[in-house]
């Protein structure tokens, strides 16, 4: 994939305008969670090491397009600064207009200033042509380095790119090449193993994934709703209801064994309950709420990996931010991470809530690529082109 490179640009001098995913977890007003942050770092030390102006550009949460002190980045300056080995980071409590003129033009050659949330303005989302024209004019060139933000059509992702010169972050370039390299032509057998809560995404992820994995195995509310599809009482659990006659289609299009679904549970009458019970399918209670899967469902998905090929997971196997229920998706983790280790098979992770998981259970660096993003990456394994790389190829086409 070409794309303009960092190293392209000559930013000694320059103003450079970095939009970086800051989108983190708050918790007391403090960052909660700073991967995210660690990560996109080394793409703003090089511009400052190299003499650039770094204005680093991001959003944080969903505002509705209007200032909320909720949603500020305020906090995550200090945890930047940290992450930047103590380098000062300035604050400027808006992203356009005259308070941000004022931080970008004190900067000198090497400094740093984060602005406020893109989000506060309507035109971010909207990728208002006036919105991106007033960002861009506090900048001389600029820089994307967040390639989880790279499935939206905003104006800091999209439109920057149209107006200034631009190149991929050290971190969007290495996100982009590593899933090229695993997974553009993948070594089979392909597997995938799909989870988690919003499954919107996912179900056109599927659908694409038909044509070329030799298996999917499903967990979480993705495996309820194709359950419920299917006919299967699923008790209490959580469903997309409205994903339902999707989930049935592609079953129906899937044919045999292409989807593995759960054969077993681990329900319980509510999710603060200390004493769940592994259940088989069919056969969920009508009280009862399947938060887990079963260990007959996790042999046969272990099984199903194999010792080789590639395997691309998205979502944890249930509620696994829950310690009782946290079994499924740990026993999963283990099994890849494993099964990695030798090389033999290749293991790509996406999305915020299955690398957390990673985190807490020290496994991150036990996979061959682990993507904080989850969009995103979503969109990038449907084979649907993502509008921030889109336009950074465009941008390098004009140069």
């Amino acid at each position: 994939m070409t794309l303009p490179k960092l190293d392209d640009l000559d930013v000694r001098g320059k103003v450079v305008l970095i939009r970086s995913d800051l989108n983190v977890p708050l918790a007391d007003g403090e960052v909660a969670d700073d991967s995210r942050i660690r990560a996109t770092a080394p793409t703003i030390a090089r511009i400052l090491d190299r003499g650039g102006r770094a204005v680093v550009i991001a959003h944080l949460g969903r505002p509705k397009g209007e200032p909320d002190p909720d949603f500020s980045l305020r906090p995550v300056g200090d945890a930047l600064c940290r992450a930047l080995s103590g380098r000062r980071v300035r604050f400027a409590p808006d992203c356009i207009g005259s308070e941000a003129e004022k931080a970008v033009s004190d900067l000198s050659d090497g400094e740093c200033v984060l602005l406020e949330n893109l989000r506060f303005h309507p035109g971010e989302k909207e990728n208002d042509p006036a919105f991106a024209d007033a960002l861009a004019s506090l900048g001389d060139l600029y820089v994307n380095d967040a390639f989880s933000a790279a499935h939206r059509a905003h104006a800091s992702i999209v439109g920057l790119a149209e107006r200034l010169p631009s190149a991929a972050g050290d971190l969007m370039a290495s996100e982009l090449a590593a899933l090229e390299r695993l997974l553009s032509e993948p070594k089979q057998p392909y597997m995938a193993l799909l989870g988690g809560a919003k499954i919107g995404t996912k179900i056109g992820v599927i659908d694409a994934l038909l044509d070329r994995a030799d298996r999917i195995m499903l967990g979480g509310v993705m495996a309820n709703t194709f359950l419920k599809a299917r006919g299967d009482d699923t008790g209490r659990s959580q469903v997309a209801d409205d994903e339902v006659d999707e989930a049935r289609r592609l079953l129906e299009r899937a044919g045999q064994n292409k989807i593995m679904l759960p054969v077993d549970a681990v329900v319980a009458g509510d999710i603060r309950e200390s004493e769940p019970r592994a259940v088989g399918i069919p056969g969920i209670p009508g009280d009862a709420m399947i938060l887990d899967i079963g260990p007959e469902t996790i042999r046969s998905f272990v099984d199903a990996l194999g010792p080789d090929g590639t395997v691309v997971w998205n979502g944890p196997l249930g509620a696994a931010e829950y310690e009782p229920f946290e079994h499924g998706t740990l026993q999963l983790a283990r099994a890849i991470a494993e099964r990695t280790k030798d090389r033999r098979l290749a293991s790509v992770v996406g999305g915020g809530e299955t690398v957390a998981f990673l985190y807490k259970h020290d496994l991150q660096d036990r996979f061959s690529h682990v993507s904080l993003a989850g969009g995103a990456f979503l969109k990038w394994l449907s084979g649907a082109p993502l509008p921030g790389v889109e336009a950074l190829r465009k941008a390098k086409e004009r140069t």
